[in-house]
């Protein structure tokens, strides 16, 4: 009895295995890993691990953002589970047998077999699909579209760990098989330190200061007093302005030049003052809308002022317009959110669940701004610098006060004076010449034959019209009228030319010169959209023409009924007319409610072709928008949301990269599916939550979290075997061991020479470049060698042009900063030996510490070679190299004896002694452990 309720027992347990087998694998009912016990279905397949890749890698160029054939797309769940062309599942939860996708990658006819025309997937790949549909075809968010969560930091050997970072750390050595490298030694150490925090070398002094100091803490203090230094501010700054696109010229053919050393000077005060990152990244992006925004949050916006401008004669001003707000887009999510915003703008993202509408609500953001890529680069904000100019503002500002209504204080006219916005530029203008309609460029015409107008003007009430222009005659007047040329007369200009005269000598004879001028006119107040035409009314036999470049209305200054009205009427127009010394910053301003654009969807990026109208947004894959005012400053919010998964992780990525020479994520620009994976996602989800919440995005403290690791104080030496296991130094085994940015061995070279300028802040300078490099073809614009030590000045100071920027930083692999640069890509030539030891800056460098060792009053050889060597490398030399620089210095002095005219060339004087020290200096700044960072 016994033994038959075994049998039975048996038979009924493998009766049910084999039923629960069958319904797994034969039976096609959708969702049956819902009913079936989670060990039948195998070892669980993490859709980010396993999937994603293979449908990156080999699936989702036919199946995703760009293309969708046969109906079918992999990009968002929604897609992948839909019904496709064919009328069938590719992809059915819980059921193999009804999943199409199954069957066309395992089909024997190559004509059906996906992926189709390449090679089959693996057995093991369609395995995982296959567990995978089985256990319910789980969709996953991509990791750095998740918040970050707070791990739990890894216990290990507290003896070498100086912080949490090192925990973290530590476990992934062990994991890896590898041990960390001992403490490097103190010279290398704060050499080290100094270049990374400041961008320069230690003095002499503070070398000794730290070698000296046997405290706890030395270490720790030297951090500090780095972090509090001045050039601290300058080398981060140097660092944001390859984000920011920081040029001091417009771009494209003509590459005029563009005063914008205001925005830099910004930055390394922001960097100094230590602002927090949030709100870094507020006043840059929106710092304008702020309810009291002063001089500086509008100077902060210049970041997205750094796009190009194109002055070139018959380009459409509305297509470089569309271009800059582009480059506004994709800036804004390559630098704050590590994303590849640019792959959306002509179709949905091809690997990310990102929507080609996406990318239009975005531009939204940028869409009304004033700018409109016109010569002038309006708006831009002007600083009178003339004491005359500077009184005539103070009195507009304090009558507009005294006497105006809320709207129309002294803040409405300031700003209307110093930012001039909303100006109609001449591309709003048609000239009708001849029974056609041209489209203004730079300026438009009227004369006694052409008419202009713009249409749909709004109007607000305005009672003045504001315009800049110029005409060659004093005949007749210029009546602007509403809706036709025959409509409503609200303003008349009666026309006066301005001018000067002046004698030619090419001509032999005096030459007229007709000038711009600001008018500003009294016009009839109305509300509503109306066509505005420009129309000319004088003697038919007169020939005169009147060019303009922008037009634009404002309510006039109040208190017209008072005594000292006149006056301030008169200072008004004085200061639209200035020619008196004042500096312009272009700014980011938006246009007012009733001047704004409808942004619409690029039918395939094209701006000729707009599609369906958007409101500005961001994708539904990251956390919502709705609880935000929809302008830029509600993007920026947006940005520091406690829910948003990527602005932390970014930006503690960034400055660990700077640190390591590698990011925790190594594409620093894509954090998306198809960028590198985090080699350590703890410690950035970590590092990110402790930075937005501990630190209260306070960069220094961040930098000194890192810096103060025993991570970052390794020594750089590595052993074979370290080398084999981990080439790139990916998982922290050594120190960093890594070449000088282009702007560091500059400022290196300078520094230890003596030469380098303690000058802050400021303009751009011009240090010696070779001649014939500016080929300047449409302005008289000269490269001009700055005087005195300005020409020493660090190199974030050098004027930047983008078509030819200066060519030794350009050989270290310094970007033209056309568009945004998220990464410098280190490389190494024989350009950049033949820079260090051939240019004049280097030259000069090397004079002058040559000049420095002699000076000492050493007349000892070996004593004046070790000097030289300390004073580049900051530590004592070796016997070995001392021996080799002995060796440089009597193959010198004897080709010197033998060739003693080129002593005078290359030092200019007559001094052998200076010229063997130069030739010594100059060998020893090219040694590879002076343009390393080790």
């Amino acid at each position: 009895m016994i033994n038959q309720k075994k049998v039975l027992i048996v038979v009924s347990s493998a009766f049910i295995l084999g039923l629960v087998w069958w319904v797994v694998r034969v039976v096609p009912l959708e969702n049956k890993h819902k009913f079936i016990p989670r060990v039948m279905l195998g070892e669980r397949v993490d859709f980010n691990r396993d999937i994603r890749p293979i449908i990156n890698n080999k699936c989702i160029a036919c199946h995703g953002g760009v293309k969708r054939s046969g109906g079918f797309s992999l990009l968002f769940e929604e897609e992948a589970l839909e019904v496709n062309e064919s009328g069938e599942r590719a992809i059915v939860p819980g059921n193999v047998k009804k999943s199409e996708l199954i069957q066309r990658i395992t089909h024997r006819d190559p004509e059906y077999r996906m992926p189709l025309e390449e090679e089959p997937l693996t057995d093991e790949e369609v395995a995982l699909f296959s567990r995978w549909i089985n256990q319910g075809a789980q969709w996953e968010d991509h990791w750095a579209y998740k918040a970050p969560e707070n791990p739990e930091v890894p216990t290990s050997d507290e003896k070498w760990a100086n912080n949490e970072i090192d925990h973290f750390i530590k476990a992934k050595l062990e994991e890896k098989q590898l041990s960390p490298n001992p403490i490097s030694d103190k010279q290398s150490l704060l050499r080290r330190l100094s270049l990374d925090i400041t961008g320069l070398p230690p003095s002499l002094e503070e070398m000794q200061a730290f070698l000296n100091d046997s405290s706890d803490n030395a270490y720790e203090k030297a951090v500090d007093s780095l972090l509090a230094s001045p050039a601290y501010g300058e080398r981060w700054a140097a660092m944001w302005m390859d984000l920011a696109r920081y040029a001091d010229s417009k771009g494209y053919e003509a590459d005029r030049p563009r005063e914008i050393w205001k925005y830099r000077d910004w930055l390394i005060n922001a960097f100094n003052k230590n602002i927090p990152y949030d709100q870094f990244v507020m006043d840059q992006l929106a710092g304008d809308l702020k309810p009291d925004a002063a001089d500086q949050d509008f100077i902060a916006t210049a970041f997205h002022r750094n796009t190009m401008n194109n002055d070139e004669g018959g380009t459409d001003n509305e297509e470089f317009r569309v271009a800059a707000v582009l480059d506004r887009v994709n800036a804004t999510w390559t630098v704050l959110q590590g994303t590849t915003m640019e792959c959306v703008q002509c179709h949905s993202h091809p690997y990310d669940p990102i929507r080609h509408e996406d990318y239009y609500r975005s531009m939204a953001f940028f869409n009304q701004s004033a700018d409109a890529d016109v010569p002038s680069e309006s708006p831009v904000l002007i600083t009178y610098k003339e004491e005359d100019d500077l009184e005539k503002l103070a009195q507009i500002k304090n009558w507009a006060n005294e006497h105006g209504d809320d709207g129309r204080k002294g803040k409405y006219y300031t700003q209307l004076l110093r930012l001039g916005v909303p100006k109609l530029y001449a591309h709003y203008f048609y000239q009708m010449d001849k029974g056609l309609p041209i489209q203004g460029t730079a300026t438009f015409k009227v004369d006694e034959k052409v008419y202009a107008f713009t249409k749909g003007l709004s109007f607000e009430g305005e009672n003045r019209l504001v315009f800049k222009a110029r005409t060659n005659g004093n005949e007749g007047k210029l009546s602007f009228r509403l809706d036709s040329i025959n409509g409503t007369e609200i303003g008349v200009w009666k026309v006066k030319a301005r001018f000067k005269k002046e004698f030619n000598e090419e001509e032999n004879k005096e030459v007229t010169y007709y000038l711009n001028e600001v008018i500003t006119l009294p016009i009839k107040p109305i509300k509503g959209k109306h066509d505005l035409y420009l129309v000319w009314e004088g003697k038919d036999e007169v020939v005169q023409t009147s060019t303009f470049e922008w037009l634009m209305l404002h309510h006039a200054l109040p208190g017209e009924d008072k005594e000292n009205y006149p006056e301030i009427e008169q200072a008004m127009y004085a200061l639209f007319n200035s020619e008196k010394e004042k500096e312009t910053t272009p700014v980011m301003v938006d246009l007012p409610i009733n001047h704004q654009r409808i942004s619409r969807v690029f039918e395939k990026g094209s701006w000729m072709v707009p599609g369906e109208e958007v409101k500005v947004g961001v994708p539904e894959i990251w956390n919502p928008f709705d609880k935000y005012d929809e302008n830029r400053m509600g993007l920026a919010k947006w940005m520091f949301s406690e829910e948003n998964p990527l602005t932390a992780r970014v930006m503690v990525n960034r400055i660990w990269e700077q640190f390591f020479g590698r990011g925790i994520v190594s594409s620093l620009e894509d954090f998306g599916s198809q960028g590198f994976s985090p080699t350590h996602p703890e410690l950035l989800d970590w590092l990110a939550i402790k930075f937005r919440e501990d630190l209260k995005w306070d960069m220094k403290k961040l930098m000194k979290e890192i810096v103060m690791s025993a991570t970052y104080r390794q020594s750089s030496h590595y052993t074979q075997e370290a080398k084999e296991l981990d080439p790139l130094n990916e998982w922290l085994a050594r120190g960093p061991r890594l070449r000088l940015n282009a702007e560091q061995v500059r400022d290196q070279s300078l520094a230890v020479s003596g030469l380098l300028s303690k000058k802050k802040l400021g303009k751009s300078v011009m240090p010696e470049q070779p001649e014939g490099i500016w080929q300047v073809v449409y302005s008289g614009t000269k490269w001009e060698t700055s005087k005195g030590d300005d020409k020493y000045r660090r190199a974030l100071y050098t004027f930047w042009r983008r078509t030819s920027p200066y060519p030794s930083i350009i050989s270290f692999d310094a970007p033209s900063r056309e568009f945004c640069l998220p990464k410098r890509i280190a490389t190494n030539t024989p350009l950049q030996a033949l820079v260090t030891l051939n240019d004049p800056v280097y030259l000069d460098a090397a004079i002058a510490l040559g000049r420095r060792v002699l000076e000492n009053g050493s007349a000892d050889v070996a004593g004046q070679l070790s000097l030289i060597y300390s004073l580049a490398m900051l530590r004592g030399i070796s016997e070995e190299k001392l021996e080799d620089l002995k060796e440089v210095y009597h193959q010198t002095e004897v080709y010197f004896e033998n060739s003693p005219e080129e002593i005078c060339k290359l030092t200019g004087e007559e001094d052998k002694k200076l010229a063997v020290f130069t030739v010594v200096a100059n060998v020893v700044m090219n040694l590879d452990e002076f343009l390393m960072k080790s």
